[in-house]
């Protein structure tokens, strides 16, 4: 897949793997549309892009806006090539200290968001007979860990809607690529959920030593063009990478690693 030339609309695009995606699509000639929620650090972000850019801040959940967006985003050239869906929320607390509000936050923001404003974009696409969805999920989506109960059921979701999805489009010319991430530095673990709703805030998560958003984004764009389906994304050899591989060779053994990691408390 080339892209230049072609119009890449990237969520999240204001920090983390989505400014990395946002600078190396715009060095591969893409023309890129930058969405978050932070008008400011979105412009920051296009500085950075050597591209023409479109900034459209807005709130992913805002369903009832996303067809005026979508609007804006399809009559900036003309089309939508690639739709990206980045944005997301993590989460660190025991799902029994979990409140149920804050499960409902975690699906809107990581499952049902990229999902609508997936149903918005397709059929553009698939009336032209070409176009490419790119879903990040994580190495969460396919590995039940500690902590992340919510974050990894909505990933799960995505990773199970993506395959879903794909296998009814490719008739149609339009691909769907899912990413799963393993530790990259990024702010997701300072701005996890904890059990009461509230930002976790706190600098100090194991995934902060992973790979720089730089390096995911050549990752990706790699994956991408080669036209592979499913992209890990995170230092070769890593243990949280290895992960993947051992649910698919031996998934009782999976389950007993992942229980060894779980805080041990007594209730």
């Amino acid at each position: 897949m080339e892209f230049s030339g072609k119009t890449i609309w990237i969520t999240g695009a204001s920090s983390g793997i989505g400014a990395g995606l946002a600078t190396a699509f715009a060095r591969a000639g893409a023309q890129v549309i930058l969405s978050g929620r932070r008008a400011e650090a979105l412009a920051e972000v296009a500085g950075r892009c050597q591209a023409a850019t479109l900034q459209l801040p807005f709130e992913t959940t805002d369903l009832a806006a996303l067809p005026e967006i979508v609007a804006r985003a399809e009559a900036w050239t003309g089309q939508i090539d690639m739709l990206v869906n980045n944005a997301g929320i993590s989460q660190r607390s025991l799902g029994l200290d979990t409140r149920f509000d804050v499960y409902r936050t975690i699906m809107e923001v990581d499952f049902f968001a990229p999902l609508r404003l997936t149903q918005l974009v397709l059929p553009a696409m698939i009336g032209r007979g070409n176009g490419a969805i790119v879903n990040n999920a994580s190495v969460a989506g396919k590995v039940g860990s500690a902590l992340r109960t919510g974050y990894c059921a909505a990933k799960h979701a995505l990773v199970g809607w993506s395959d879903a999805m794909r296998a009814e489009i490719a008739q149609y010319g339009v691909t769907v690529h899912v990413l799963t991430p393993g530790f990259v530095a990024t702010s997701i673990a300072d701005n996890a959920l904890v059990g009461d709703g509230s930002v976790r805030g706190v600098a100090d998560d194991p995934v902060n030593d992973g790979i720089t958003a730089d390096e995911a984004a050549t990752i990706i764009l790699d994956g991408i063009a080669a036209g592979r389906s499913e992209i890990p994304v995170g230092r070769e050899g890593a243990a949280e990478m290895a992960l993947l591989d051992l649910k698919r060779r031996d998934p009782e053994r999976l389950f007993a690693v992942m229980a060894g990691f779980a805080p041990q408390l007594a209730r």
